[in-house]
């Protein structure tokens, strides 16, 4: 009998982890041009993590972001948060490749605080490529799927979501607005994980197996739950529409906790 193991699950029953094979070589110059330029000494870098559809292999030229996690030697001061952020505008005009560059920026006594365990240690154990730098991840074991790791990364939802009402509310251009939709509503489905039973075998890794598994346990919220599957691959929606209904399910999540 061949029995398959459930979706994100591996053979041993721990969360599935970042593909380890090759970069596309698309996206080669960038990340190189990446681990130089942050590197530097001024930076006061740990490490360079790589998360997302480019750490998976899945990128697309001119629609994939690049996301960063980056994990300093100390908490940074303020000079240093402008410096990264110069270093991070320079890289995004330098590659059109990508839509835009993220950075997630912690340090080390934080990642490795054993508060922040389902979250940062998670976080860079399943979902992170080390580029450059120690790999905190080796100093962490695999984790098996749990509600509490779902909350521990996806907790603050509710303010993260308001935060990007106010800036597509404020967004001054249409290019701007679409990408800030299409950052919200992939947002809002990795939200709904919150809601997973304690006892459930899945553990979701795309968009699609997030929605498939909400719809699954809310099936009187497919409609709406699809609206947001469609505005994060493509947006294009009205701003009031859009925001309308990203309060209107916020609220919900919010009530269903």
């Amino acid at each position: 009998m061949n029995i398959q193991k459930p979706a994100g699950i591996d053979a041993d029953g721990y969360i599935l982890t970042v593909a380890d094979g090759p970069i596309q070589p698309e996206f080669q110059p960038l990340l190189t041009d990446v681990c130089a330029t942050l590197s530097r000494p001024e930076f006061g870098l740990l490490g360079i993590y790589l998360y997302g559809s480019i750490a998976r292999g899945e990128g697309e030229i001119g629609t994939s972001d690049l996301d960063l996690s980056l994990i300093l030697v100390e908490p940074p001061d303020a000079p240093v948060i402008e410096q990264l952020e110069s270093a991070r505008l320079a890289l995004e005009q330098r590659y059109p490749q990508v839509t835009k560059i993220d950075f997630d920026i912690g340090h080390r006594a934080q990642v490795l605080a054993p508060e922040n365990l389902n979250s940062w240690g998670f976080w860079l154990k399943h979902h992170c490529r080390c580029l450059w730098g120690e790999d905190l991840s080796l100093h962490v074991e695999p984790f098996r799927p749990s509600r509490a790791i779902a909350l521990a990364v996806n907790g603050d939802f509710e303010q993260a979501l308001t935060a990007y009402l106010v800036r597509i509310e404020l967004a001054s251009t249409e290019h701007t607005r679409y990408r800030l939709q299409r950052e919200a509503a992939r947002a809002l489905i990795r939200a709904t994980h919150t809601l997973r039973a304690e006892d459930a075998q899945i553990w979701p890794q795309t968009l699609e197996e997030y929605v498939g598994l909400f719809a699954l346990h809310y099936p009187n919220m497919r409609v709406q739950i699809a609206y947001f599957l469609f505005e994060a691959r493509n947006p294009s929606a009205e701003r009031e529409v859009f925001t309308t209904r990203l309060r209107a399910f916020l609220s919900w999540l919010v009530a269903a906790q």
